[in-house]
């Protein structure tokens, strides 16, 4: 069950909080509606549940908060707004990378398809999904982990009555096998009809918490839905013959020639219609909406204490739990639901003494010793991450291979540097390093470079931001270890791009102008070792780039200032004489180690250090050091938050 107690969101500068002392429960085996207009807070009070937000409240599910849970994915299902993704990556795909960051098996993947009926369209590119079926996506990730809990902000949202009914469907079946399902909608009827229990929200605060049919008795009233170009004379007469027949009638104008009746039937409004020769183009019975209740304001009842041979209240409840459920005050006319059966105990190795004394509540001490007194504010909610090292290179790995946009720039790349490459050795004026790499002098940075750095730039962006990751709390957004396997994965997709730019221009050298341009170099080992480090340069300037700012756009235009801005720049401050050589660098580090350095490390030293001398290493090595230097001050900024 979910256990939600006092949940504030921090206020805004001058403004009120967007939600303000919300508790409730969801509790296990029922479908629990969380109903507010746009704007009541609904979205505030899952965020805030879920520690995805900073504000005041703690949250149990089944006993535990969720910071205490060690695989929160696997305890709670999230669907938050819309399904993010890479418009060209496949329904299975998607879900397989998904899988490799929540840590279960791939296989899970066709497992929530079958279940969500999404199997015949496996293969389909997210972009091309219908309404409908992305909200199926969104539910499957929720289900990738086979949680215990479903937490659904509007999962209804803009669907056909069909799939609306399907969705439904789908959230009783999980509930009826054990689960425990929270969902928020603005459509009351949806919630009476669907839920077992409403719990309603207005501007931010809980103004009642009904069952279904409680709910549906204070909160929608029957109607008589009436249409006819007469209006204003059928409303007249209406009230007029209730005055006269002392009833209790309600007419209320809606837009255009719509009335609806309240406290009356179809027989009664026709015959009056009838009577008077009135033209009635809709008559029918309907449910109607009465508004949400009006809070007056209610504070939870303090918990009895319990007796000294009992156990102490944070072994047998969540902490500052209420053993019955507060009643809200409502409008005259409305009554609510008052739940008497005792919440769900949590396991003994569910017990968290230290939340229950940080809540206000005395946690276990020793005899004689003074009970804490109550705080007057719940705990606050801190953002927490959760650190596992092996889940960010699979997931990176299967989000750098599922779509198609790195082989159409490794495609590109190889077939502009071999059309250059021969352009080149035509002019017969550039070396033969150049020729290979297809780097003409006049350009700062070969084709090779700038895809490398295009492909680290494709690693950030909104389709990281997965709801379905939500509730591990920063998966994904701004961790090292994410960084860490994003700079590996561009390092390795560099590597690969640079061994097959020179053995794609190579061949075609060959092929056209004989073995002559072929021939290895005599310092191969340096000059593979500049030309690898180039590559590698450029792609983690993508890849950091695009990560401080969150953009791929800034990640390519990072890697374009290098070669644009950086290298006048460094070759402005070089112009100077140079009174010093730093030549022999190699050798003396060299002398400078304990022990000699085998298989000629120097020589790959060497192709270093020659290219940081030269103004785009030098350039390259600046900007990557300084988005480095960027990224992890933006880290350690919002960890100190």
């Amino acid at each position: 069950m979910i256990q939600a107690i006092g949940l504030t969101s921090n206020p805004r500068q001058e403004l009120p909080p967007a939600v303000d002392d919300v508790s409730f429960e969801a509790r296990t085996g029922r479908v629990t509606a969380l109903l507010g207009a746009p704007g009541a807070g609904k979205t505030t009070v899952l965020r805030l549940m879920l520690e995805l937000q900073q504000g005041r409240g703690i949250t149990y599910f089944r006993g535990r908060p969720l910071h205490r849970i060690a695989h929160p994915s696997r305890e709670v299902g999230v669907l938050l707004g819309e399904v993010p993704g890479h418009p060209g990556r496949t329904v299975r795909g998607h879900l397989r990378m998904l899988c490799a960051a929540v840590g279960v098996p791939v296989l899970r993947a066709d497992d929530v398809l079958e279940a969500v009926g999404l199997v015949s369209l496996r293969e389909q590119r997210l972009g091309t999904l219908s309404r409908g079926m992305d909200r199926r996506l969104g539910l499957a990730c929720a289900l990738l982990a086979n949680p215990h809990t479903l937490v659904l902000d509007g999962p209804a949202d803009g669907l056909s009555a069909r799939e609306s009914g399907w969705l439904h469907g789908f959230l009783r079946a999980h509930a009826a096998q054990g689960g425990t399902v929270l969902y928020s909608t603005h459509d009351p009827k949806e919630a009476a009809r669907t839920a077992d229990r409403v719990v309603t929200l207005d501007s931010g605060r809980l103004v009642a918490d009904q069952s279904a049919a409680e709910f549906a008795r204070t909160r929608l009233r029957p109607r008589v839905a009436v249409r006819t170009p007469y209006a204003a004379r059928l409303a007249a007469l209406l009230a007029k013959e209730a005055r006269s027949r002392r009833w209790t009638v309600e007419v209320v104008k809606e837009d255009g020639n719509r009335l609806s009746v309240y406290g009356s039937t179809c027989a009664d409004v026709g015959e009056t219609a009838f009577r008077h020769g009135i033209l009635v183009h809709q008559l029918a019975d309907e449910i109607g909406d009465a508004g949400p209740p009006v809070a007056t304001g209610w504070q939870p009842s303090p918990a009895p204490e319990p007796p000294e041979s009992t156990p102490t209240p944070a072994e047998t409840r969540a902490p500052n739990a209420p053993t019955e459920k507060p009643t809200p005050e409502h409008a005259p006319g409305g009554t609510t639901d008052t739940p008497t059966g005792t919440t769900d105990a949590p396991s003994h190795g569910d017990q968290h003494p230290s939340d229950a004394r940080e809540y206000g509540k005395p946690g276990p001490s020793k005899a004689g010793t003074k009970p804490q007194p109550k705080s007057p504010l719940p705990p606050p909610i801190t953002v927490r991450t959760v650190r596992s090292p092996l889940r960010p290179l699979r997931y990176e790995l299967r989000r750098a291979t599922g779509i198609g946009t790195g082989y159409l720039t490794a495609a590109a790349v190889l077939a502009v540097s071999a059309v250059l490459s021969v352009f080149l050795a035509r002019t017969g004026h550039t070396p033969q390093p150049r020729l290979l790499a297809a780097w003409p002098t006049e350009l700062p940075l070969p084709p090779a470079a700038l895809g490398a750095g295009l492909l680290g730039a494709f690693a950030f962006g909104e389709e990281f931001r997965h709801p379905a990751l939500a509730a591990d709390r920063g998966t994904v957004p701004r961790r090292l270890g994410l960084l860490a396997a994003k700079l590996a994965v561009a390092a390795a997709s560099a590597l690969l791009l640079a061994g097959l730019t020179v053995g794609c221009d190579a061949a075609l050298l060959h092929l056209v102008y004989g073995p002559e341009l072929t021939e290895v170099p005599a310092e191969w080992l340096s000059l593979s070792a500049s030309w690898t480090t180039l590559m590698i340069g450029c792609a983690w300037a993508g890849v950091l780039a695009a990560g401080v700012f969150r953009s791929t756009t800034a990640g390519l235009a990072a890697v374009l200032a290098v070669p644009i801005v950086v290298v006048p720049l460094v070759q402005k401050a070089l112009e100077g004489p140079s009174v010093r050589s730093a030549a022999g660098l190699p050798g003396r580090l060299r002398d400078l180690a304990l022990v000699q350095w085998p298989f000629g490390v120097e020589r790959y030293l060497a192709g270093g250090v020659r290219l940081v001398a030269q103004p785009v290493g030098s350039a390259l090595t600046l900007s990557v050091t300084a988005l480095l230097c960027a990224y992890l001050l933006t880290t350690t900024r919002g960890r100190a938050r």
